[in-house]
């Protein structure tokens, strides 16, 4: 009789267990996760475009390495997807400390490129920390405040929370990249809004950013320290005729390769500023100023609705996520990819400051594509427990 009993059980259970995974995956958001794909999809035709004339005997070389990245990145996209997000949320000191960790072992194992400690060479790929660390930055600054909700409208604990993303942004900023750290400060505040700062709060955290910068740009500088290289100052300042053929050189010819597309682009082969390279760094920093001038508005139209749909996309996955730490992850993550791309395409003309911040899914860099598509695995990941009722189940 006990064996009658127990076998409908272990038939129950058996089929539970074979149907979780087919559950988890109905739970996904496929709009979200094609939207992401035809990114990758279309950015590396784009960097086919791009890149085609500057290798050589090797018109592909740029496109295969990318399409690597894109492999790797889409490992590491199923393993955030299926590792449940809560798991960063207990055990955020690690996480926070693996950043620090990431961000010291650049300075002691990057070899300086162009003046900047920023990879670090592994012999069949140079990696960047910091680009994984936008990911982990959020993960780690949401579960510290999500940990002390009921005293979040606290000014100790938002200074604490400030002081703790300060540190991974300082190390960024020193080796140097300014863009990033840039990238780093908007996703802190964005964690502040989404876990329920205050907006008066919010509004004198703003206006000591804005005081912190002028200091840094024009009152420091006054009175004769120097924080930021006269290079990075000058760009900040978004001053195109104040050095044309030195500091802005580069967006001057931005902004004239953007101005050429017109409406269908150039085309690969006609496309001067880009094949003859007088746009420098047409295939990372100004990706999007190549794009522009081979396929103008229409090609660069296309790109800015995908980004749009992922976007749209990522906010929902902040009102279906299924506890307040996912929601302020998710909230995070989107406002940082969503920063880097308003910021990329705006200093291509000229509207924002030249900080290289990398253009998601097209900038050429195998960092930057495994760290984002690491970003919408933890998308993913919410949105499907979410759906779930908030259940951490596989």
């Amino acid at each position: 009789m006990i064996e009658l009993i127990q076998q409908p059980r272990i038939r129950t259970v058996a089929a539970r267990a074979e149907a979780a995974p087919v559950a988890f995956l109905r739970r996904l958001d496929w709009v979200l996760l094609a939207a992401a794909l035809a990114l990758v999809g279309y950015g590396l035709w784009v960097i086919a475009g791009i890149t085609r004339f500057d290798v050589p005997g090797d018109e592909s070389y740029y496109v295969v390495r990318q399409a690597i990245a894109v492999g790797i990145g889409i490992t590491g996209l199923v393993v955030a997807a299926v590792v449940p997000v809560d798991v960063a949320r207990r055990h955020w000191q690690l996480v926070y400390g693996a950043t620090l960790t990431m961000m010291i072992v650049v300075f002691v194992a990057a070899e300086t490129v162009r003046g900047s400690k920023r990879w670090i060479d592994l012999g069949f790929i140079q990696v960047q920390p910091s680009e994984l660390g936008k990911v982990l930055f959020v993960l780690a600054i949401a579960g510290f405040l999500v940990d002390r909700v009921g005293r979040v409208a606290r000014w100790r604990t938002i200074f604490s929370a400030i002081g703790l993303g300060a540190a991974p942004t300082l190390l960024v900023f020193l080796q140097p990249d300014l863009g990033t750290a840039l990238v780093y400060i908007a996703a802190l505040f964005a964690v502040l809004f989404f876990v329920g700062v205050r907006w008066r709060q919010l509004v004198v955290v703003l206006a000591i950013g804005v005081i912190g910068i002028a200091s840094v740009l024009w009152l420091l500088p006054g009175a004769g320290i120097q924080v930021l290289r006269p290079y990075q100052a000058a760009r900040l300042t978004l001053d195109p005729e104040a050095d044309p053929s030195g500091i802005t050189y580069n967006l001057n010819q931005s902004i004239t390769a953007v101005g050429s597309g017109g409406l269908t682009g150039r085309g690969v082969i006609e496309a001067s500023q880009t094949r003859l390279d007088y746009l420098p760094e047409h295939a990372t920093d100004f990706a999007f100023a190549s794009l522009a001038e081979q396929r103008g508005f229409v090609g660069s139209a296309i790109l800015l609705l995908l980004y749009l749909l992922v976007v749209w996309r990522a906010l929902r996955v902040v009102t279906v996520a299924g506890d307040l730490y996912g929601a302020v992850v998710a909230g995070g993550l989107v406002f940082a990819f969503l920063f880097q791309i308003f910021v990329n395409v705006g200093m291509t003309m000229g509207v924002a400051p030249v900080t290289g911040i990398p253009l998601p899914f097209v900038t050429v860099g195998g960092s930057s594509m495994v760290a984002n598509l690491v970003l919408i695995g933890v998308l993913q990941g919410i949105h499907a427990r979410g759906e779930s009722g908030g259940r951490q189940t596989l």
